[in-house]
């Protein structure tokens, strides 16, 4: 991910968090039911920056020029809570394409590793976006449209 610093673009690699009550999916789409409000971001070092972006703004890096998730879709991981029982095991995903309708996110998927379950509870998304650089316009615009919160440790 790149962000703008002191007037200049900055790579920064960033993992981007969406937690979510439950989901369902299909062999081509996964759905998170009770999306949370905001998706968290962090980089390790050097930078080591921490911020949020509104769950609603996040879909936008789909959207845009050569350097969105569209051209290059990101790498996720998609993890489920043990609730009353085993968890399903987690799920390594690409996602394609993101439709947002109130809280509930759906990406079209290719899956890498495991298997999807048609139902689960609770679960988290890790999506990876190693390797990939965003346009200054892309996070550091939806931040500053949102006034999203970073801090850096």
């Amino acid at each position: 991910m790149s962000t703008l610093s002191e007037g200049a673009l900055e790579r920064i690699d960033a993992l981007f968090v969406q937690s979510a009550s439950s989901s369902s999916s299909d062999e081509r789409t996964v759905t998170l039911h009770g999306l949370a409000d905001s998706t968290v971001y962090f980089a390790d070092r050097p930078r080591r920056e921490v911020g949020h972006i509104p769950s609603h703004r996040f879909i936008e890096l789909w959207e845009g020029d050569e350097n969105g998730f569209s051209v290059d879709p990101p790498n996720a991981v998609l993890s489920f809570l043990d609730e009353d029982g085993p968890a399903p095991e987690d799920a390594v995903i690409v996602l394609r394409e993101a439709h947002l309708e109130g809280h509930d996110l759906t990406y079209t998927v290719d899956v890498l590793e495991g298997t999807l379950p048609e139902r689960a509870g609770p679960c988290a998304l890790f999506i990876d976006v190693f390797g990939h650089t965003l346009s200054p316009v892309s996070v550091a615009d939806v931040q500053r449209r949102t006034r999203g919160h970073t801090r850096r440790g």
